[in-house]
């Protein structure tokens, strides 16, 4: 072991506090003891006259200390030892030793607490509930800076509570680790002192207990096996229910001195009385409890016997009615006179040097039986006990109902007041409250942490925040450090007048703490090999400091609460993982079009998750067209939005296809049908999905859609009333082996509103509920929209039930316009080489007509190729040729065959074959969609007045065509 540091030389006058090589601890305790104004030449220790000098502790510890100071013979040291309270009520050393002692007002009764001795090695022990040293240089008096003094608490084996503390001193210089360890070994001792003690008392109570019962005729309750031994005649059965309400009763009536009687329902309609007999035996104090039960009396046997108690409540008495005659004779003194006042009772019977004067019982059966023996203060740890069970049950049940991290610290705030803390804070590391992953291991102490709790009971309402949604930071050396740092739970105490105004006070909720000394206790939130924050728990005042058992209990308090932090920690970061997906597969969006408004709603039936399988979409098509999509996947969450996602690419690239409403729903059917893997027999998760699909064409101003098992769309005409469209029921995806799909046309004059949905906004609850009353209320909610999208999307939603809805709903609406006449030219040719030179003219006509003469080389070299393949490869019907002018100037060339015109690479010999790529180049874009009978190729240009075309570079273009050989 290492040496014990030296001084880092620091001397008596010295009037500033060195801090290098001070451990933390140490600071922190230098800090508070300059802010109470301690003087360090002289402090002022209070005494206290009246202590027990023949308690529990000096009894158990005296011999053990006399050995120890035997122990140390030759070598100056001092042992003290000091109460819970840190008032020295014991002390050994030489003369010189103790004439030291007396200067430094380190007499019997004095108090060497933190807040009057400054830092102390019993002041750190009893904060910190573990054993401490203080070598020379660390200690705040300036006449303790020879010495290092080494502390160890002394715990109660019962209950784990705190009794006291030995406090072990020598010079500095002869100061070695090894003391620490025989010290240890003394305060061991002196605990195993304490139990013997104990259990000597325990067997005084029960042997002073068996002579009243040898008396009295009374008979033990087994608890184990539900029987009452008794002398003479059958016990009542008990069940295991019955057998631990009766035995937790039974321990608060000896931890309560002001109960006397307690009755207990039992089933059967049986009741059982206890009663609380005080017992004496020597030094020890101690109760017994009897229990009797109403139906161990006979058929018409007489009520019980009572007696009426100070307060006026009439008591059962516990005899059997037998001997109700009998002590009620002449001559005798019953027991209701013994109760009452001015009377002897039991107790007094009992104890030494009293005269019992009740009569000796008559031998028989007995009502009353021994259920349970013991001393108040063991009484009090059973019941502490089996109320911390209860609040691990509790905390069991409460924390963790919301995947939030913020409301889940606010439950073990609640929770932990007032039963176990007066006040809460929890601190949370600020990476995880953004849903980071936590750092493995222990947290250093400039970890960035942010209060999320505080709670103090229902009377701190109005009270301070106490710093919630406000950084908390930890400086070393303090408590809140330690625990970070150790990953362990640990308790100090508080003292606020030393915080006030100095920066450590931030440490502590000073403001809903109040004046005074505190006690707190430290719990790491731990999960997973993580340390995820802080949970401080804080008792006013030092009547109740917090022990050993406490710090097992908030050790698992916190810990439970950290799973349950961790869990909504993951929750949240795979949350924004699913929010993220979903954004990115839906439309980000909508197209801005000349011939459609559209407008959009998505509203999740999960608020918070935000996640679902409903999707809508507006895609371009050639033509000045455009494909209006709503579909609407089974179930929610990850899988539902991730297989939305691909429903929708697939949609898309299906529409860049041009194809009809009916083919582009059967290749989705046959997409869903095949499944993820054929080769496995699994079921693809889009099976069930519903997809409606629609067409507007704003030149001809019909609407070509086709529906799969979705809900048909509703249209608004100008002038009319809201209905549905009737459209054919197809089948839903991956089930469209049971018959095709079909589309219908509609025509929508210009003004019309087009409303699409998905079946989330038909139903009242988890079924669909009245599907017909639905729709009804959103038929009346178009028929009073007005001309604002945003305003009909608003009111639509106001149809659904106030708690949200029951199912993902998507709404896309559409008001379609028509493409004015005067935007359009369409001629028709016979399918002749002639035709190629007059429909260059008619173009160049019809540009300069529209003003768009810079368009006319490019236009009339794409008519010209287009037109040449129609007449070359189209067959024999006429060739169409439609000019379409809008933003942009669409070219369309139909002909009668379904050959699929591509780009093909020529050979630098041949002559053709390069018309396509002429038309890519001088085009923004190009492609061919298919009719029932024939095709149309197109192209869409953008007028660029201010740009002059550039010069055509022929040899360029010719290069591209060469062969690499």
């Amino acid at each position: 072991m290492e040496s014990y540091p030296t001084s880092s030389g620091s001397d008596h006058g010295d009037r500033t506090l060195p801090v290098t090589g001070v451990r933390p601890e140490i600071l922190a305790s230098w800090q508070r003891s300059q802010s109470l104004g301690i003087d360090r030449e002289q402090a002022a220790l209070p005494i206290e006259d009246d202590l027990d000098a023949d308690s529990p502790l000096v009894r158990a510890a005296a011999p053990v200390l006399d050995r120890l100071y035997e122990r140390f013979s030759g070598i100056p040291v001092t042992v003290a030892l000091a109460d819970s309270r840190a008032h020295i009520v014991d002390r050994w050393g030489d003369p010189a030793g103790l004439r030291l002692m007396d200067a430094a007002s380190l007499v019997p009764g004095a108090n060497v607490d933190e807040q009057y001795m400054g830092t102390s090695s019993v002041s750190m022990a009893l904060s910190t509930r573990s054993p401490f040293v203080v070598v020379g240089h660390e200690h705040f008096l300036h006449d303790l800076k020879q010495l290092t003094c080494m502390a160890a608490p002394v715990r109660d084996p019962v209950g784990g509570t705190v009794r006291g503390a030995v406090n072990l001193s020598v010079p500095r210089e002869l100061a070695d680790p090894g003391m620490a360890l025989v010290l240890q070994d003394a305060t061991e001792r002196i605990e195993e002192r304490l139990l013997e003690l104990s259990t000597a008392r325990e067997l005084e109570l029960m042997r002073s207990f068996r002579q009243a019962r040898e008396r009295g005729g009374h008979a033990e309750l087994e608890l184990g096996s539900g029987e009452l031994s008794r002398f003479g005649g059958p016990a009542p059965r008990l069940a295991a229910q019955e057998r631990l309400i009766l035995l937790e009763r039974a321990v608060e009536l000896i931890s309560s001195p002001d109960e006397t009687f307690a009755e207990v329902p039992l089933a059967g309609s049986r009741t059982a009385v206890l009663r609380r007999r005080e017992l004496h035996h020597g030094d020890a104090d101690g109760a017994a409890v009897e229990v009797s039960f109403e139906e161990t009396r006979g058929a018409g046997a007489p009520g019980p016997a009572t007696a009426i108690a100070p307060d006026g409540r009439h008591v059962p008495l516990l005899r059997r009615p037998a001997e109700t005659a009998q002590t009620d004779a002449p001559g005798t003194t019953s027991q209701a006179q013994a109760d009452a006042p001015g009377t002897t009772s039991q107790a007094q019977a009992d104890a030494p040097g009293t005269t019992s004067q009740a009569q000796p019982r008559p031998a028989g059966p007995a009502d009353a039986w021994l259920l349970l023996v013991g001393e108040p203060g063991v009484g009090r740890l059973a019941a502490e006990a089996r109320g911390r069970l209860s609040l691990l049950n509790e905390a069991g049940i409460r924390l963790g109902t919301t995947l939030d991290m913020r409301r889940t610290a606010e439950e073990l705030a609640r929770i932990a007041v007032p039963r176990f803390a007066d006040l809460v804070v929890v601190d949370l590391v600020e990476g995880v409250l953004a849903g980071e992953e936590p750092p493995p291991g222990r947290l250093p102490p400039d970890a960035a942490l942010r209060r999320v709790a505080a709670w103090a009971g229902e009377d701190s309402r109005d009270a301070p925040a106490g710093g919630v949604d406000e950084p908390a930071g930890y400086p070393a050396g303090t408590p809140q450090a330690r625990c970070l740092e150790t990953g362990q739970p640990v308790t100090d105490s508080v003292v606020t007048a030393a915080l006030a105004g100095h920066p450590a006070g931030r440490v502590h909720p000073v403001g809903l703490l109040g004046e005074g000394v505190h006690s707190y206790l430290g719990a790491p939130l731990s999960a997973r090999g993580s340390v995820l924050g802080l949970a401080g728990f804080y008792r006013r005042g030092r009547a109740r400091p917090y022990e050993q058992d406490d710090l097992t209990l908030a050790g698992e308090l916190a810990a439970r609460a950290a799973i349950s932090v961790d869990n909504a920690r993951r929750y949240r970061r795979e949350h924004r993982a699913s929010l993220t997906l979903q954004r990115s597969l839906l439309p980000h969006a909508l197209p801005r079009l000349s011939t459609v408004e559209l407008a959009s709603r998505y509203l999740p039936a999960d608020v918070r998750a935000g996640v679902g399988g409903d999707w809508f979409d507006a895609i371009p098509l050639s033509g000045l067209r455009v494909a209006l999509v709503v579909g609407d996947v089974p179930g929610n969450g990850l899988q539902a939005a991730a297989t939305m996602g691909r429903l929708r690419t697939a949609v898309r690239t299906l529409a860049g296809l041009d194809l009809l409403p009916e083919e582009v729903l059967a290749h989705l059917d046959d997409l869903v049908s095949r499944g993820p893997d054929e080769s496995a027999d699994e079921q693809d998760p889009a099976t069930g999905a519903t997809c409606l699909y629609a067409i507007y064409d704003p030149v001809s101003c019909r609407c070509t859609a086709a529906r799969a098992g979705h809900p048909p769309p509703a249209v608004l005409k100008p002038g009319g009333e809201a209905e549905l469209i009737d459209l054919p029921a197809g089948p839903p995806l991956g089930l469209g082996g049971i018959q095709p799909y079909e589309s219908a046309a509609v025509d929508l004059p210009a003004g019309s509103l087009l409303t699409m949905y998905t079946d989330g906004l038909l139903k009242e609850s988890r079924g669909y509920g009245d599907t017909d009353a639905r729709t009804g209320q959103l038929l009346a909610s178009l028929n009073r929209a007005g001309p604002a999208l945003e305003d009909i999307c608003d009111r639509v939603a106001d149809t659904l039930p106030s708690g949200g809805p029951h199912d993902d709903v998507a709404l896309l609406l559409a008001r379609v316009r028509a493409l004015p006449e005067d935007r359009v030219a369409s001629w028709e040719f016979p399918s002749d080489p002639s035709a190629v030179a007059r429909a260059r003219a008619l173009t160049r006509a019809q540009l300069a007509a529209w003003g768009m003469p810079e368009l006319d080389f490019s236009t009339g070299l794409v008519v010209s190729e287009l037109v040449t393949n129609a007449v070359r490869y189209g067959g024999q019907g006429p060739v169409g040729l439609r000019l379409l002018r809008d933003d942009s100037l669409i070219c369309e060339v139909s002909d009668r065959s379904n050959t699929s015109p591509r780009i093909r690479r020529a050979a630098t010999t041949e002559e053709g074959g390069r018309g396509l790529f002429l038309v890519a180049q001088y085009t923004k874009s190009w492609g061919a969609r298919y009719m029932p009978q024939g095709k149309t190729v197109w192209a869409e240009q953008i007028p660029q007045p201010e740009q002059p075309a550039p010069e055509t570079d022929e040899q360029a273009l010719l290069a591209m065509f060469d062969d690499s050989g």
